[in-house]
């Protein structure tokens, strides 16, 4: 979603709203595969009408049509409060969350508007920790991703280093920014595999578009891998195919060109 289907405004365009509609018509699967928490990719997803299967939280979580959850996987607790007190120690700023809520020791207001921007179809709650131990003694809590955010890269360094020494996550990044956790073997690429499999879809079938590291197992996996052309050099790289930017309507262009014409 985030630079990829959404533009920097995080809207989606006019363009990319009728060649997704036209892709609708010829039978094709749209599934929004995010990092981002499940109820906002079910917002977009109610704006754009899919009525299709969603991957959100890198690949932590999917949900069908109907919006039953078909496979999860969160992250074991004990390493919850481990990845947090990690976080702490390296002084970043961090959240966490289940289906439909955020959890921070702090409110960012720049964080909630970014996730909120572009949708008026719900918004995102926080909700705001002293004790890790609040969270991990919940039996009802499904945590499936952290989201670390700092400006300075030697310490997103560090903090990787750290969190890969825990042995049981997997690591990744949505923007330059930012580190992300999520557990063992959870990927958008295991994800789409696993979708694939239940709906009968083969690999060279599939089309994936993305922009950034934690695009790069979904683009491996499929027929043709697509890099934004605002992706990262890593991902443009490993692409079979290049397209235009997030503001240039990228997603809309490669549904035209291999879905429509």
């Amino acid at each position: 979603m985030d630079g990829t289907l959404l533009n920097s405004k995080n809207q989606v365009t006019n363009r990319t709203r009728i060649a997704i509609e036209e892709a609708k018509k010829k039978g094709v699967y749209i599934v929004l595969s995010t990092g981002r928490i499940l109820k906002s990719a079910l917002s977009y997803s109610k704006i754009l009408a899919l009525n299709n299967p969603i991957i959100a939280c890198n690949g932590a979580i999917i949900v069908d049509e109907f919006h039953n959850t078909i496979y999860k996987k969160p992250i074991e607790m004990n390493l919850v409060k481990e990845i947090v007190n990690i976080g702490e120690e390296q002084n970043i700023y961090c959240h966490f969350y289940d289906e439909t809520r955020f959890y921070s020791r702090a409110r960012v207001e720049e964080v909630l508007e970014f996730y909120n921007e572009g949708s008026q179809e719900t918004t995102i709650d926080v909700k705001i920790f002293k004790d890790i131990e609040e969270i991990t003694k919940s039996k009802d809590i499904n945590i499936y991703k952290f989201l670390f955010i700092d400006d300075n890269k030697d310490k997103l360094q560090e903090l990787r280093n750290k969190l890969n020494s825990l042995g049981n996550i997997n690591i990744s990044s949505s923007w330059a920014n930012n580190v992300e956790a999520m557990s063992l073997n959870v990927s958008k690429g295991e994800a789409i595999k696993s979708l694939c499999h239940r709906l009968g879809v083969q690999p060279r079938e599939v089309i994936a578009i993305g922009d950034s590291e934690n695009d790069l197992s979904m683009l491996d996996f499929a027929g043709l891998g697509v890099s934004m052309g605002n992706g990262d050099t890593a991902v443009k790289k490993r692409a079979d195919y290049i397209t235009d930017t997030n503001d240039e309507d990228g997603v809309a262009k490669v549904i035209e060109k291999y879905v429509l014409e």
